[in-house]
């Protein structure tokens, strides 16, 4: 089962950017697509957005649609979560996580079986 390591949280105003990485190792990292999600106290974990194995294929909530990016680096085993116009509302902390899916399948979705540990981001109005 692949390991996953979330960095780049951190204290941001408003409009600010921050970007996320999840570093995997353990497993062929291009045999899983991967996810974001976030939990903000009191609330339930979320699902923020996701990306195919290749990098091909991308969903987002509509929460962040516009103002997140998925990227993924299949070399570095290394998936990133750009945000951009932060909001207040964006604060929680963020996990990745891993669906194993194979290669013959490029859909941005599956089975999240691996989780990290998570990163706070929190954004001050």
């Amino acid at each position: 089962q692949v390991q996953l390591v979330e960095s780049g949280g951190g204290l941001v105003q408003a409009g600010g950017s921050l970007r996320l990485s999840c570093a995997a190792s353990g497993g062929t990292f291009s045999n899983y697509a991967m996810g974001w999600f976030r939990q903000a106290p009191g609330k339930e974990r979320e699902f923020v957005g996701a990306i195919s194995w290749s990098g091909g294929s991308t969903n987002y909530a509509d929460s962040v649609k516009g103002r997140f990016t998925i990227s993924r680096d299949n070399f570095k085993n290394t998936v990133y979560l750009q945000m951009d116009s932060l909001k207040p509302e964006d604060t929680a902390v963020y996990y990745c996580a891993a669906a194993m899916t194979g290669q013959n399948s490029d859909h941005p979705w599956g089975d999240f079986g691996s989780w990290g540990q998570g990163t706070q981001v929190t954004v001050s109005s």
